[in-house]
């Protein structure tokens, strides 16, 4: 449907007010600087524009005085040029972007694009306030619902365990818990999204009849966000609510965790064996319970400083860490237990929501994250136990939903710094993760912020956290459903995403051999390929240990499978440091859905077990048992290769794909091109001064490779270098441009071996000029 907007410019700040008869009393519409606002169907309503291609709409019950402050946006309106029309009961609203249309009568709004093609219906009386008691504070249910095509795709609303990928026709109760982590908020494949800013226990629902959002809070507060596609819709949510960061070259390499190392000494021997093993690894994590347990309890749950028998010194193992070439996380989590320090100052300031987390029995309780004075509290504790004591490197904030035991629906009323517990749960990751993000990044900026979480909300990805899906069970049917809620997961705007390599629980398999189980290797070599393809590639569960060495030698399939991936996760540095520089610079997207890339192609819209990592590597995990081969669709309108193999291939197809135990079915798109770096044992070891440069040929491409000091700030303030490739696949002339930039240990003058599928190879010696180099 197309309408066409006759437009009328008006020059700012010019109010202009519109009359209309409503229900036999005169209404008044005002134009304020950045959009209109006015009461309509009891409502007093605003709608403004934050740039050309967002609008956020407000909607308030009349006579009700509230100021909305959110913990999500930090955008405010930029100026822009606004064309503002009254057509009958129609205020017409139009940027050089989008249109919206508000109908004076019903309250109805719909969003066009620039030439009048709809793209979203608001409802016609489609807002609903139905008044509550919210723990003692008038509030209400507010309702908003949306009219969507028919066939309509739509992406995003949260990680969600159910292996689907199109969230059309489903419905959700949208609280945060392990495994389940949800935002406000869809994507759909017209190339629009809406977020809905609330952070209540919700429910989400999409049926024929409309799609709605419903919540707990005193006013209808969402944002439209135009993109054109998916990846343009990212870039408005990251507008909105903040970029994400730069993390260090470090965090793309392997970690190793477990439920958990008892002692500094059995944690720092793991990372002994495999430098021993030369098995690559940069990143140790320490679980709970490193911290004094009186009397065998747990009554000093999460103290934030060390027991003196297991972790007798702390400095010392973490400088040995360190002097292994690795860094360490160490958990800390949001609850304490009733003898800590923390629990005693907090519960002194009325700053714990008394409420039962983890773990059971032990009388531990969440911190009101909410209070800002509380997250001081919060970090001068971990500072001081932790952070400026033995110098870790990063966090794994665990149960930052939080953990929630022995339930009574009056606790989702108890108070906390912004309202009930309730109105505000969903956030609780976020401002968690704010508080120490912000805290560190202040105090140190010589280390790069890295949080590994286990909740997440939108806007967390400006604190530099990677969400992991939760303590999965591990089954094939589990990891088959970690690949939808992933991608749903990154389409909210969230780039850093990973899971349980093996599931977390793996009891099961323990009947049988544990880690020499067949089938359970099987199935953790097959979770392991997904991780070296996700944006963080880490071990972690329970029950059975997951070092490499304890499912065989070296020359046991299992084993050398398990090299085999982490050797790949590394050979790839190159490339994912590049694509994690155009997530922070241009709103890039590791883990891209294949709508993301091929939306012209309608096979794409319903495809959530394949992605592309990055903008070249086509990913399609394996998760079924003993499978031998597997299927795999080709988006048409370009050529693939096989990785493994150089086999070329036409787009527009399902390929059946060779995938033995040790290989997972990976194709490259043509023209891609990829750097390749050396072999190593940590990210780091070796300079890049001799990468490989693949040309995957059959159509032109081109390729930024990022470098940086690896860590630390100082490339926001312009200290990275930036090389152009560029492949003219017509002349088979590779262009490598002029270095662009400079930083502290920058390569001079270094070797790029170009090869081509076919074989051809050259290599050639770079200073930093531009040069070409032609590939027969």
């Amino acid at each position: 449907m197309k309408m066409m907007f006759y437009t009328k410019k008006l020059t700012l700040p010019l109010i202009l007010l519109f009359g209309f008869l409503l229900d036999g009393r005169a209404q008044t519409i005002q134009q304020i600087t950045q959009g209109v606002k006015g009461s309509i169907q009891g409502l007093d309503i605003q709608v403004e524009f934050y740039s050309p291609t967002i609008v956020r709409v407000l909607k308030i019950p009349m006579g009700v005085s509230y100021e909305k402050k959110s913990l999500v946006i930090i955008k405010s309106p930029e100026k822009i040029i606004l064309n503002v029309d009254q057509s009958g009961d129609y205020i017409k609203l139009a940027s050089s972007k989008i249109q919206v249309e508000i109908n004076s009568l019903t309250g109805g709004i719909n969003f066009y694009d620039s030439v009048g093609t709809l793209l979203l219906k608001d409802k016609d009386y489609g807002t609903q306030f139905s008044p509550i008691d919210d723990g003692g504070t008038e509030s209400f249910t507010v309702r908003e619902g949306f009219l969507l095509d028919k066939d309509e795709a739509i992406y995003g609303v949260g990680q969600i365990m159910d292996n689907r990928f199109n969230r059309r026709n489903s419905s959700h109760h949208m609280q945060n818990e392990n495994m389940f982590t949800y935002s406000p908020y869809f994507l759909s494949v017209k190339g629009y999204g809406v977020y809905w800013d609330n952070y209540s226990i919700s429910k989400f629902n999409d049926n024929p009849q409309e799609l709605s959002f419903e919540s707990t809070g005193h006013c209808a507060d969402y944002y439209f966000m135009y993109g054109k596609n998916a990846d343009g819709v990212i870039a408005q949510v990251r507008d909105l609510t903040g970029k994400a960061p730069m993390l260090p070259l470090w965090a793309y390499g392997f970690f190793q965790s477990k439920e958990r190392y008892h002692t500094q000494e059995e944690n720092l021997n793991v990372l002994k064996k495999y430098r021993d093993l030369q098995v690559p690894i940069d990143v140790m994590i320490q679980d709970w319970r490193y911290w004094p347990e009186y009397h065998k309890s747990d009554s000093a749950w999460n103290a934030q400083t060390f027991d003196a028998e297991r972790f007798p010194d702390p400095k010392k193992w973490v400088d040995e860490i360190h002097g292994l070439n690795a860094k360490l996380l160490i958990v800390t989590w949001p609850g304490f237990g009733p003898k800590t320090s923390q629990r005693q100052e907090l519960d002194s300031k009325k700053m714990i929501i008394n409420f039962d987390t983890w773990p059971p029995n032990s009388g531990a309780r969440p911190y009101d994250v909410y209070n800002p004075a509380a997250r001081d509290i919060y970090w001068r504790y971990l500072d001081k136990g932790i952070f400026s004591y033995i110098g870790n490197d990063g966090w794994w904030l665990d149960s930052t939903e939080p953990d929630h035991i022995n339930k009574k629906e009056s606790d989702y009323k108890l108070p906390t710094h912004l309202g009930s517990y309730g109105s505000v749960k969903n956030a609780y990751s976020l401002m968690h993760n704010s508080g120490i993000a912000t805290h560190q990044r202040a105090q140190n900026s010589n280390k790069r912020v890295v949080i590994l979480t286990r909740s997440g909300f939108i806007g967390q990805q400006r604190y530099g956290s990677n969400t992991w899906s939760g303590d999965v069970v591990s089954s094939w049917d589990m990891l088959e459903k970690q690949i939808p809620a992933a991608l749903n997961f990154t389409l909210m705007g969230i780039p850093n995403w990973n899971s349980d390599i093996g599931g977390f629980f793996a009891g099961r398999w323990n009947n049988g051999g544990g880690a020499k189980h067949p089938e359970y290797q099987e199935l953790y070599v097959r979770w392991m390929q997904f991780g070296a393809f996700s944006p963080m590639m880490r071990s972690h569960g329970t029950d059975i240990p997951r070092e490499i060495w304890n499912f065989g030698e070296r020359g046991s399939w299992c084993f050398d499978a398990q090299e085999k991936a982490i050797n790949l996760r590394y050979s790839l540095l190159p490339y994912i440091y590049s694509t994690s520089w155009n997530v922070a610079r241009n709103d890039g997207t590791f883990m891209r859905p294949l709508i993301m890339d091929f939306v012209a192609d309608k096979s794409t819209h319903h495809i959530g077990n394949q992605y592309m990592f990055g903008k070249s590597i086509l990913v399609a995990p394996v998760t079924k048992h003993e499978a031998k081969t597997w299927p795999v669709y080709l988006p048409q309108g370009i050529e693939w290769y096989n990785f493994w193999t150089n086999e070329r291939f036409k787009g527009g197809q399902t390929v059946t794909t060779p995938a033995p135990a040790d290989i997972i079915p990976l194709y490259i798109k043509a023209g891609s091109i990829i750097p390749f770096g050396p072999k190593v044992q940590y990210s780091t070891e070796k300079k890049w001064d001799n990468l490989e440069i693949r040309i995957y040929a059959g159509a032109d491409g081109e390729f930024v490779l990022y470098e940086d000091e690896f860590d630390n700030y100082n490339y926001e303030k312009g200290q990275f270098s930036e090389i152009a490739f560029s492949w003219s696949d017509s002349s088979q002339i590779l262009t490598i441009g002029e270095r662009n930039g400079s930083y502290p240990g920058m390569l001079s003058r270094r070797k790029f071996t170009v090869s081509l599928p076919s074989g051809a190879t050259k290599i050639v010696t770079y200073n930093g000029r531009e040069l070409t180099v032609k590939l027969k």
